[in-house]
């Protein structure tokens, strides 16, 4: 490969929502931007996350300059610590950005085995000589605090990341979108950008964050019970936002769901959440105050099975349950895929009698990603050479590219590209040029990578049909059977009420196995004759686990 070409390879979040991570290559150099999981998708039965293949990188570990990471979401910094494990490179993120690393990485047991260090955008001079990359930051608006683009000066020209942002006027913490950086950036050229698309198909603007502190504001005031919004654990302007419309209506708040308690612990130390000591409620004042002096912030805003605000609507959660009166705020809107967790959610909340608002009842929640308008003006902003739309569907990055195309980049120079693909730039050229081994690494408990295709589809056929195991033992010599056949079934049929079908079921097991043969013969033949027979009875197909033992 020659020297003079940078490769930019989005190894998570191109094409795909989720699991952001991007690395940028020079002459053998790499430069990894974000590390993020994804949730998964409603097919990966039991599955917990989803992470990026992370094997180009494994593969060139010693070669990794740093790890940069843009803003605190899970989505972002979700994959760090299995990066983490392999990969022992300094990562670099703003304080509270750095923050949620910390938590997230205190309960993988690295904190003490990762250099960490903290950048401000607000500082003069933020440069990072990472030769051969130089980095700089600007900060972003973003539904978080502490979001910044990225400016990467290669040996090949400027490259900008622009990190997830909307253009807000009036963010929750009053620091707004760096203009004046951008506005320097595009005087200076800007070879490549690469922008958020995620809200490509929205015409206008993405609103305020105010908007949803009006909305607050509203339903605080007439509220006359408990009042609980759930919200991501990270969403620290959100929580904010609970805060001050509780102390405005003379509520305390009550932080409810363990990583929500760690995160705002260490924004609250960080000084990224305007809170006292004594404005927080313990688990025992949550249930013994009025109701009219209770808010509290909780996680569950996705439906997720063992969050605080599931557990709270089954009453389930060892602290607090949801009684009549209790009003709740769903302030987030569901992740594709994760509308039937939360549609059920909302329905469990209303039959304890609660009072819900969500995302089609209420201005509850507001996009953190900008919308067309937005994505037009960052272009003209920075008016590159080239173009490629990241973070979103492939819908997205298409519309985007058009986007850009209307305000004037040429066709040729824009790149639509899915995760895996390889982009690479000369001084005066762009192309997409091969792959690089890419997809889902599933997260199972302990198990990274561990459950592929075959598991998932044994997952499923066990999800739909159930399973049949056939206990067999026979004579090693004669192949006569000793003993059985036994028939153990789950999620196929209950046994007390199908003793025909079972008996049935014994005798085909005996007429395959009456003409003897190897073990593994046997295992064949009760799996194809039972499978051929019981289809023919249920038409159902249950997984088959025969079990010969030769005597």
């Amino acid at each position: 490969m020659s020297e003079d070409i940078l490769r930019i390879i989005p190894l998570g979040g191109v094409g795909q929502i989720g699991k952001n991570m991007m690395v940028f290559e020079y002459g053998g150099q790499l430069l990894i931007v974000d590390a993020g999981l994804m949730f998964p998708e409603s097919d990966m039965l039991g599955i917990d996350i989803v992470i990026p293949d992370m094997g180009y990188v494994f593969e060139r570990k010693d070669h990794v300059r740093a790890i940069i990471v843009t803003h605190g979401h899970e989505d972002h910094i979700g994959g760090l610590p299995y990066l983490l494990q392999q990969v022992r490179a300094p990562l670099y993120a703003t304080r509270l950005t750095r923050g949620l690393i910390e938590v997230k990485l205190k309960e993988h047991h690295l904190l003490d085995k990762v250099e960490l260090n903290t950048v401000s955008p607000d500082e003069q001079d933020t440069r990072l000589d990472l030769d051969p990359f130089s980095v700089e930051f600007f900060r972003v608006c973003h539904s978080m605090p502490d979001g910044v683009g990225l400016a990467i000066t290669t040996p090949v020209g400027l490259v900008v990341h622009s990190g997830d942002f909307k253009f807000d006027q009036t963010p929750v913490d009053g620091r707004l979108t760096d203009f004046g950086t951008l506005a320097g950036l595009s005087r200076r050229g800007v070879r490549v950008l690469l922008s958020d698309s995620t809200n490509a198909e929205t015409d206008g603007q993405t609103p305020s964050e105010r908007v949803v502190g009006e909305t607050f504001d509203l339903i605080f005031s007439r509220a006359a019970g408990r009042i609980m919004v759930a919200t991501f654990a990270s969403n620290i302007s959100r929580v904010q936002q609970v805060i001050d419309a509780a102390r405005k209506y003379g509520r305390r708040v009550g932080i409810v769901g363990r990583s929500m308690v760690n995160n705002v612990r260490m924004a609250a130390e960080l000084g990224y959440l305007d809170i006292t000591p004594s404005e927080l409620l313990t688990a025992q004042e949550i249930n013994g105050l009025p109701p009219e002096r209770v808010a509290i912030a909780c996680t569950g805003s996705q439906g997720e099975p063992t969050s605080a605000l599931v557990r709270m609507a089954m009453g389930e959660h060892r602290q607090v349950n949801i009684r009549p009166g209790d009003t709740v705020i769903v302030s987030a809107t569901p992740i594709p895929g994760n509308e039937e967790f939360v549609n059920r959610t909302v329905n469990n909340l209303f039959r304890a009698g609660a009072e819900v608002y969500y995302h089609e009842r209420a201005q509850v929640h507001v996009s953190g990603h900008g919308s067309r308008e937005e994505h037009k003006l960052m272009l003209n902003l920075l008016r590159p050479r080239f173009f490629v739309p990241i973070h979103g569907e492939y819908r997205h990055l298409v519309l985007h590219g058009r986007m850009a195309e209307e305000v004037g980049i040429p066709r040729e120079n824009i790149f639509i590209v899915e995760s895996g693909q390889v982009l690479e730039f000369g001084p005066e050229w762009g192309r997409i040029n091969g792959l690089v081994t890419e997809g889902h690494v599933l997260v199972d408990g302990l198990g990274v990578g561990d459950i592929g295709n075959v598991v998932l589809r044994d997952r499923h056929l066990l999800s739909r049909d159930g399973f049949v195991v056939v206990v067999v033992a026979v004579d090693a010599d004669t192949g006569k059977v000793l003993e059985g056949p036994h028939i153990i079934t789950r999620g196929f049929i209950y046994i007390r009420e199908s003793e025909e079908l079972i008996d049935e079921a014994v005798q085909c097991v005996l007429e395959a196995v009456e003409h003897g043969g190897p073990r593994s013969t046997l295992s064949g033949k009760i799996k194809d004759s039972l499978a051929a027979f019981l289809y023919e009875q249920t038409k159902r197909r249950p997984m088959i686990l025969p079990v010969v033992m030769e005597v």
